[in-house]
């Protein structure tokens, strides 16, 4: 290179490295917080910038090389400091390596072309350069990246990591090429058209990777959307067969009843009429069971219980059904569906019976609607976005049980909590009540 036009200093390509990993680490669920974070942070910092000072003078052959191994601890520092898998750890370090080198060039250039005009070159100026442009390229990313931040987990495919990483490097490849071929059809000798094309390169790949990350984001949230739409779809087909099968069990006991009569007024032995009196007590037992003052409600915990009877669960509910009464008939179903269902798969993996256990809340609090799921729990659960990580083996299928109640309490401006406190596990469901 012309000394007139040395290269970016390795110092300040460091930096970007860094304040870009950092955007990405904060935009993270974290692995590390407080002082561990800004010791990892700032050990990070010292020996990115030790290395890339040490390989500044290395030779051509040995420059991608370095630059690769420069990447490798970008990747490492990302890994360690965030709670991403290696897969999300590589795409989020292939758009920060694209956005670091955007705003090393982007901040040389617009120093080369001012100190230029002015007929002055001084290191202060070009630290100067460095500070502010790099303010305004990280700000503007860090606002970018919180907007388009989904509150779920970032899950990464291989087949997303290869298509970024592909974007990445030809962007990589195409924009410093110059630097080490200047002889081909894509390259150029002179020092501006190098600095032009190293810049527009970079924002280029810039905004296909940002363009591509955001097209992902919708692709996942609508197939989460529509699963959860499944979801809410099959527990609205298990609440009308659950009220067909009861409408029938309710006519039979009903026919009962009237056998029972006629048995009685035959003048049957004192045993056959304790026993008939037991029957009795059965029916008048049934009857006053989950009767809480909204028949959806009823129809749902009376099909849960009746599952509950054939694998041993004890099911005790205490609720003022009349509170959801503003609540759509699928959205009750959603809710108690789904928080049933995961309460029972978890407690039927216990041995001991006598700890199969649930118990159902809802209740009026200071204007919302209160809904408590409590069942015994034995698992270790590990927690993600809030939610229990899901213990099936397929990710991408399970899981979205509590995010379907997750997602129709938020419906109505609700919002739900997940903890595990002394092997009870609870989801704690808050709605505000509709003003009258």
């Amino acid at each position: 290179m012309d000394e007139l036009f040395p290269n970016i200093p390795r110092l300040f390509t460091a930096l970007a490295e860094w304040l870009s990993c950092m955007l990405f680490i904060l935009s993270s669920p974290p692995r590390l917080k407080g002082r561990r974070l800004v010791l990892a942070a700032g050990g990070a910092l010292a020996v990115q910038c030790l290395f890339l000072e040490i390989t500044d003078p290395l030779p051509v052959f040995f420059w991608i090389p370095a630059m690769a191994a420069a990447v490798g601890l970008m990747f490492l520092m990302i890994l360690v400091c965030s709670d991403l898998s290696p897969a999300a750890a590589g795409y989020c370090t292939v758009r920060a390596f694209i956005l670091a080198e955007f705003a090393a060039s982007l901040e040389w250039q617009l120093y080369f072309y001012t100190a230029y005009r002015l007929d002055r070159y001084s290191a202060p100026l070009s630290w100067a350069f460095m500070a502010a442009t790099y303010l305004v390229v990280f700000a503007l990313s860090w606002h970018l990246e919180r907007r388009w931040s989904s509150p779920a987990p970032l899950t990464v495919t291989r087949g997303e990591l290869g298509a970024v990483a592909f974007i990445g490097l030809a962007a990589f490849f195409v924009s410093n090429l110059s630097f080490v071929y200047s002889n081909t059809p894509f390259s150029s000798s002179f020092i501006t058209e190098i600095y032009n094309t190293r810049t527009l390169v970079d924002l280029a790949g810039l905004v296909i990777l940002c363009a591509y990350h955001l097209q992902r984001q919708q692709l996942h949230t609508q197939r989460e959307l529509d699963a959860i739409q499944n979801i809410l779809q099959t527990q609205y087909q298990q609440y009308q067969q659950s009220k067909e099968s009861i409408d029938l069990i309710n006519r039979k006991y009903h026919d009962l009843k009237h056998q029972i009569a006629l048995l009685r007024s035959e003048g049957d032995a004192a045993r056959r009429s304790a026993y008939l009196d037991q029957m009795e007590g059965e029916i008048r037992s049934y009857e006053a069971q989950n009767k809480t003052g909204s028949s959806v409600l009823d129809t749902v915990l009376t099909s849960k219980s009746l599952s509950c009877v054939q694998d041993h669960i004890q099911l005790t509910c205490v609720a003022d059904g009349s509170l959801l009464s503003f609540l759509e008939v699928m959205d009750i179903c959603t809710i108690f569906g789904n928080a049933l269902d995961n309460a029972m798969e978890s407690v039927r993996t216990i041995p001991q019976e006598e700890k199969r256990l649930i118990h159902v809340t809802v209740s009026a609090r200071k204007g919302f609607v209160f809904l408590r799921f409590e069942n015994y729990c034995e698992q270790d659960l590990i927690f993600s976005d809030g939610l229990p990580v899901t213990t099936k083996g397929d990710g991408d299928y399970h899981g979205y049980g509590l995010k379907s109640v997750r997602y129709t309490a938020q419906k109505y401006g609700g919002s739900i909590s997940v903890s595990l406190k002394d092997n009870w596990f609870e989801l704690d469901v808050l709605i505000p009540q509709p003003r009258r």
